[in-house]
């Protein structure tokens, strides 16, 4: 089991989950999972349906939004934004180390704070995305 960290009181992001980490994460008081990571995308990787089934069976809602880390578009950080903002919270996203759903919440937040309040929140979760700092500004812009 990861560790969850905190970006906002109503969301939080780990590294890959496993089904068997499933009710551990609904006794922790979540209600959404949210998967970011493409099926495939790593061997030892649970697929998106034993993911969906095991948070099932905890009680949890389950959503898959595959985005490819090195290749974030607009349409997936206004897709994050929507499945975090619309789903039961607290909500917990995961991906491979947590930095791609940090990012995804980062670039969503571009236009609701500065760029210090976003990359400082991210590094208190463990996450350096001080090279995100010009394209918050390119998206604040849009």
């Amino acid at each position: 089991m990861t560790d969850f960290k905190k970006l906002t009181d109503t969301l939080f992001v780990s590294a890959q989950l496993r089904p068997e980490d499933m009710q551990a994460v609904a006794d922790a008081g979540f209600r959404t999972v949210l998967n970011n990571r493409p099926d495939g995308e790593g061997e030892d990787q649970p697929s998106s349906a034993e993911m969906a089934a095991a948070a099932e069976a905890a009680g949890l809602e389950y959503a898959h939004q595959p985005v490819v880390g090195s290749n974030i578009a607009e349409t997936d950080i206004d897709g994050f934004d929507a499945i975090v903002s619309l789903a039961d919270t607290p909500v917990l996203a995961f991906c491979r180390t947590g930095t791609r759903c940090t990012t995804l919440w980062a670039l969503s937040q571009a236009g609701e704070q500065d760029n210090q309040s976003i990359l400082t929140t991210a590094g208190q979760a463990g996450y350096d995305l001080s090279k995100l700092a010009d394209r918050l500004d390119q998206r604040r812009g849009q």
